[in-house]
């Protein structure tokens, strides 16, 4: 029987998963009752925890209103999706992107188009990070 674990494609695309349901302002729970499955099983498929089928990937597309190619869009070669795996140093900045104030954020930020204000923004926030410390 083929090894049926999660890998970084399932990571990946349900992270695309998460993204365009957040831009369309849809809830986990909305997106499993149009699934006709749980909300947990929305929050597995977004994890990456369980693979997402082709036909299921298709129900997904019609809902979220996309292609199926969008999930797949931005692979280019799968060395390039270890970037997205859990535990590696890009995995907090696509889990962030992938939130509702990092799409928020995003957008906004996509909308200045002077590259001094943009700068300046990176810096603030820059600054007001070094005063975090994780802990």
């Amino acid at each position: 029987m083929a090894n049926k674990k999660s890998n970084t494609f399932d990571y990946y695309i349900g992270n695309r998963v998460r993204a365009r349901r957040i831009t369309l302002g849809m809830s986990q729970e909305k997106l499993g009752d149009a699934l006709g499955v749980t909300f947990q099983q929305v929050q597995k498929y977004e994890k990456g925890t369980n693979r997402i089928g082709a036909g299921r990937l298709q129900n997904i597309s019609q809902v979220l209103e996309v292609s199926p190619s969008y999930f797949f869009e931005e692979i280019s070669e799968p060395v390039a999706m270890v970037a997205f795996e859990e535990g590696t140093a890009a995995a907090p900045a696509q889990n962030f992107v992938s939130t509702t104030e990092g799409l928020h954020l995003n957008k906004a930020f996509a909308r200045i188009t002077d590259p001094k204000v943009r700068r300046s923004i990176v810096e603030l926030v820059v600054s007001l990070a070094a005063g975090f410390v994780e802990k």
